[in-house]
Formats: structure tokens, C-alpha cells, sequence
């Protein structure tokens, strides 16, 4: 075991609230020492579930300490569920490999589980990345999801494309740190994640044909307009419209992707 494994498990003796972090990869090889390096010091339990990498994914994750699982891909909410079963604690900080805690919300959830903590679920804010780049562009956009909880009173959804925690009721708390999310490595990739998400958002959409038909002309242009402003790509240069528009045609193809399986339903019954 090396030094930084026995520094967590030190560390982490000292909280009241023992906590696994659970991860989901594959071929993470070239992040997921930075997400795992990140939660050293608060999480005793690293649990990484895999799903066929080919890369040397699994093999740094062990000598960081993780325990890994293999695991076939069946979608996001049965590959988070799954690695909530595989840990050892009941409270859980759940993250994806390109997800790397700042200094700040490490040291907040290290504070908060020296007791027990009032609430059963907390939120934090994962804050885009650019490729190359170390820290957010200005005003960057992020997503404010619940990734720390007690699983004995939450859990992940089994949707295939919609990685939440139900909160069955319970009332989430809001951290004030964030996570830094390197969620593509290039616009290639993008397309590429877009391509596969969008397979697994066609076989969920539950939308008329008719419906889809008469949204799909305007789904381009206001989905380019949620991304450029809302999520405030502008500050982001050229790029960020570059950026703008690959997720909004990468997400338009999920309702392509829905009438072509309609229609090839259609044709063989």
C-alpha cells in the first residue's frame, strides 16, 4: 500500500462519519488520478467501477488505493447504483472520473462529517472546465447536482441517461465549494459522448411522433441559443461557439434518433 493510501485511511480515521467515494470509468486512464488524488484525504473507501477499459484505467486507479469492480455498461443510473452497493460506507460521495474536487469543498465535507451531518443528502456544483485549462473561464457553467448522501435514505435513479439521486422526500443541503469538471477532452470527444448519450435518450423518450416532428425544426437553434447565453459559452471566444454548437446538434440528434427507431417499429410490425 503506498504512502498516500496510509495518509487517507489516517486522515479519514479521524471523522466521525466513515465515507466510500464511488466512481464510474472507462478509459479514464489520462483523469482519474486527479479525481482520486483529490478525495485522498476524506474518503477511506475508493471505489471504482470500470466498464471494459482498454487503457491503464484500472491499473492506476489500484495503485492509488481503489478497490475495482468490471462491470458491463447498462447506462448511468445502474452503473451509479451498482457502485453505491460495492461500498463499504453508508455515506457516499459520488463522482465521475473527469470530476475533481476543489481544496475548498474536500476540506467542507471533511468539516462536515467530523459529526453527523443534519442532513441525508448534499448538493455541490460541478464547474465546466476547457480543455488545456486548470481553472473555470469566466462565469463558466455548471451543474449543481446532490453527489454526497447516506444511501440508507437515498440512492440513484435506474434511468439509463438521467444520473440523479431521488431524494424520496428528504431535503437537500447546498455546499458552497465546487468540483471542477473536465468533461471533454476535445470537441471530437464531445461529439462522441453526444453520439452515445443521445442513443440512450432516444430509447427513453417517451414523446407522440407527431410531437417530436413539429419540435424537431426549432430544437437546434434554441438549444444553441441555452448553451451560447444561458450557460454563457460567449465568454468562452470562439470556442465557446464552437462549443455551443456541438452540444446543441449532438442533443437535436436524440429526436432524429427517436423517429428513426419509430419508424424502423413502424416498418416490421
Amino acid at each position: 500500500m503506498n504512502t498516500s493510501t496510509l495518509n487517507a485511511k489516517g486522515l479519514s480515521a479521524r471523522l466521525r462519519v466513515p465515507l466510500s467515494c464511488c466512481i464510474i470509468a472507462k478509459n479514464e486512464a489520462d483523469r482519474i488520478a486527479r479525481c482520486i488524488e483529490a478525495v485522498l484525504h476524506i474518503a477511506d473507501d475508493i471505489v471504482v467501477v470500470d466498464s471494459d477499459s482498454t487503457d491503464d484505467t484500472m491499473a492506476i486507479a489500484e495503485r492509488l488505493g481503489a478497490r475495482i469492480f468490471n462491470r458491463k455498461w447498462e447506462g448511468y443510473g445502474p452503473q451509479k447504483r451498482f457502485s453505491e452497493d460495492c461500498a463499504k460506507h453508508d455515506w457516499i460521495l459520488n463522482l465521475d472520473a473527469d470530476e475533481v474536487l476543489t481544496t475548498k469543498l474536500a476540506e467542507e465535507i471533511k468539516s462536515l462529517l467530523a459529526s453527523e451531518p443534519p442532513l441525508r443528502a448534499y448538493r455541490f456544483k460541478q464547474v465546466t472546465v476547457y480543455p488545456g485549462d486548470e481553472k473555470p473561464r469566466l462565469w463558466a457553467d455548471a451543474h449543481n447536482y446532490v453527489r454526497l448522501y447516506d444511501r440508507r435514505a437515498v440512492r440513484f435513479r435506474q434511468s439509463l441517461v438521467h444520473d440523479t439521486v431521488d431524494l424520496a422526500g428528504h431535503e437537500a443541503g447546498q455546499l458552497t465549494g465546487d468540483a471542477l469538471h473536465f468533461s471533454w477532452r476535445t470537441l471530437a470527444h464531445v461529439r462522441r459522448k453526444l453520439d452515445h448519450y443521445t442513443d440512450l435518450q432516444a430509447k427513453e423518450l417517451n414523446k407522440g411522433t407527431a410531437g417530436v416532428v413539429l419540435r424537431l425544426p426549432f430544437e437546434y437553434p434554441l438549444l444553441f441559443f441555452r448553451y451560447y447565453v444561458l450557460r454563457r459559452h460567449f465568454t468562452g471566444g470562439f470556442y465557446g461557439v464552437k462549443t455551443a454548437h456541438a452540444f446543441a446538434a449532438g442533443r437535436t440528434a436524440r429526436l432524429l434518433k427517436f423517429l428513426r427507431r419509430k419508424s424502423s417499429q413502424t416498418a416490421t410490425s
